[in-house]
């Protein structure tokens, strides 16, 4: 990922399916903060006024982004029901790593934020493109103009067709495979086919 490694354990989602599972809080300050500023020179050309990402593991990289690209504002949008963030901004989303629907939700009251201003959209990792996907739709209900997309790692090739035009926006440190399992049971890295 950018200038640094890490080693990523492989976690069956699906039958015969694999993927090798960030968990960026889990490689701590300095490896967020590095990232964050690697990724930031990446969006940066784009000219964002604002970073938006998608709670939870999305936090720590939207807190870097936005000090690197040297802003002082991010929006987290949240799968999470809470009282404060009622159905007014919503849209259904399917991750890959929770597997159950959700429903993805902008706070009314951040919605001013990203209104008719230049957004970065980061998140950990783009794998099928649902959570990203739902994200952008979202923003574009309360008109925001989301013109970069960045990811610490973008998995497989699926996020290109659910993100259609979209996808020429991503910007991200480096590229894993999906994992599929042979009749074996041996692991085989699939960078292209739709899982």
């Amino acid at each position: 990922m950018g200038t640094q490694a890490a080693d990523l354990p492989l976690v069956q989602v699906a039958d015969g399916l694999s993927i090798a599972l960030l968990i960026c809080v889990d490689h701590g300050v300095a490896f967020s903060e590095r990232a964050g500023r690697e990724l930031a020179e990446l969006l940066a050309p784009a000219a964002p006024e604002v970073v938006v990402s998608v709670a939870t593991m999305g936090i720590p990289l939207a807190i870097e982004v936005t000090r690197a690209l040297g802003l002082d504002d991010y929006v987290i949008l949240h799968k999470t029901p809470k009282i404060h963030l009622g159905n007014t901004y919503a849209e259904p989303v399917r991750s890959i790593t929770t597997g159950s629907p959700q429903t993805l939700r902008l706070d009314p009251a951040r919605a001013h934020a990203v209104r008719g201003r230049r957004v970065a959209v980061v998140d950990d990792v783009i794998s099928t493109g649902a959570s990203l996907q739902a994200a952008l739709n979202l923003l574009r209900k309360v008109d925001a103009d989301p013109v970069v997309i960045g990811a610490f790692l973008t998995e497989g090739a699926e996020w290109r067709t659910a993100l259609g035009p979209d996808a020429d926006k991503v910007r991200a440190l480096g590229s894993i495979p999906l994992f599929m399992h042979g009749p074996d049971g041996d692991l085989v890295e699939d960078w292209v086919t739709e899982a």
